[in-house]
């Protein structure tokens, strides 16, 4: 299969500017190194090329100096780091070099956010463009799937999900071990290492607690106590499970009515595959009873890359009140609010009663197998 053009290439190419950083976050085998090195091939000029997993690299930058930066630089004007988080004071080493040398321009990548974000936050403030690059969207795939093919594709992507290298694995039980090998030995292993954390089970047993937990509040005390942790090691696994990009964290909306709940968060998955390997369930959505679980999941995960992608501001909620009344996707943008449901068969869904009086000029829409396009894709 020919390589899919990712959405996000024309933002990062006219962000490559003159003493500026670009850094592209995300998951190990969303495509990063992919997308960099096809975004450094249209580019005419010659490119350094260094590694943050090459020890020898650590060596050469470890003299903070410009000097130094001007030797390994020589004449070139571009420079890419691949995994630049694993480079120690990374941030400070980039802020000299941008700052001293005239006309450079770099881009960076890294499998965790919070890695470069710790190193390069503060000292790249006023220097940096940020990217996120999630594994492969819905408008991406257009560029080689029909309108007939497509519900067939979708089914297989609820199950699967959408990690790009999956598409060239034709066998189930062998996209089934690629999935199962991606939590093991990549995802959980970028907060063990980087955070030297000892107990992986508790992790992944948190994991699979927020699994079956899809389209529903979590209680952090609640999963504390079935875990036998504090409230607060919950937090802070579920917020180094964000920044390795496995879950996205969505909080309540409110505008204080008395009735509307605020209190606990739900939280999804950015990858079904992800998510149903944690929970060791490959079925086929035919034989399964969390179909509903996977489309709201599913339709989330790929509504954030749209409005990544996008550049599309966007305040993203969930919405219930204590009488059961509830919708799954509120987004807040240019002064407006809209509101849609999930629903994988069409289905008749009213506008909630309190949600039409309390927001009269919200816009409401059910999405579905049959609408998700025109949502996902223009």
């Amino acid at each position: 299969m020919n390589y899919l053009v990712r959405d996000i290439t024309e933002n990062i190419i006219k962000k490559l500017q003159p003493n500026k950083v670009v850094i592209v976050f995300g998951a190990r085998r969303v495509g990063k190194t992919i997308l960099v090195k096809e975004i450094l091939s249209k580019v005419d000029e010659p490119v350094l090329t260094l590694n943050g997993e090459d020890i020898n690299v650590h060596d050469k930058l470890a003299i903070r100096s410009i000097e130094n930066y001007k030797q390994i630089l020589g004449s070139y004007k571009l420079l890419y780091i691949d995994e630049a988080q694993k480079i120690p004071e990374i941030g400070l080493k980039l802020k000299l070099m941008i700052d001293e040398i005239e006309g450079l321009r770099i881009i960076i990548s890294g499998s965790s956010s919070f890695d470069i974000h710790k190193d390069t936050g503060e000292p790249l403030t006023g220097r940096k463009y940020s990217f996120n690059l999630f594994a492969l969207s819905e408008n991406e795939y257009c560029q080689v799937e029909n309108n007939i093919a497509k519900i067939d594709k979708i089914r297989e992507r609820l199950i699967f999900g959408n990690y790009p290298e999956l598409l060239h694995i034709p066998d189930r039980e062998d996209k089934i071990d690629y999935l199962n090998e991606m939590v093991s030995s990549y995802l959980l292993k970028d907060i063990l290492v980087y955070e030297n954390i000892k107990n992986s089970q508790k992790i992944f047993n948190l994991l699979r607690l927020i699994a079956f937990q899809i389209g529903g509040e979590v209680s952090l005390q609640e999963l504390g106590k079935q875990l036998g942790i504090s409230k607060n090691t919950v937090e802070k696994y579920l917020d180094l499970l964000s920044k390795v990009f496995i879950l996205h964290k969505v909080e309540g909306f409110s505008r204080n009515l008395r009735k509307e709940i605020t209190k606990n968060s739900r939280w999804y998955f950015l990858d079904n595959g992800i998510r149903n390997s944690v929970i060791a369930n490959f079925n086929p959505i035919e034989s399964r009873n969390d179909i509903g679980a996977l489309w709201e999941n599913y339709m989330i995960s790929e509504r954030l890359k749209y409005q990544e992608y996008r550049r599309l501001s966007s305040n993203n909620y969930f919405w219930r009140t204590y009488d059961q009344q509830e919708i799954d996707w509120v987004e807040e943008r240019d002064g407006s609010l809209f509101a849609y449901e999930f629903k994988w068969k069409e289905l008749k869904v009213k506008i909630p009663t309190q949600w039409k009086n309390a927001y009269p000029d919200s816009a409401f829409k059910v999405i579905n197998k049959d609408n998700f396009e025109n949502w996902l894709t223009k």
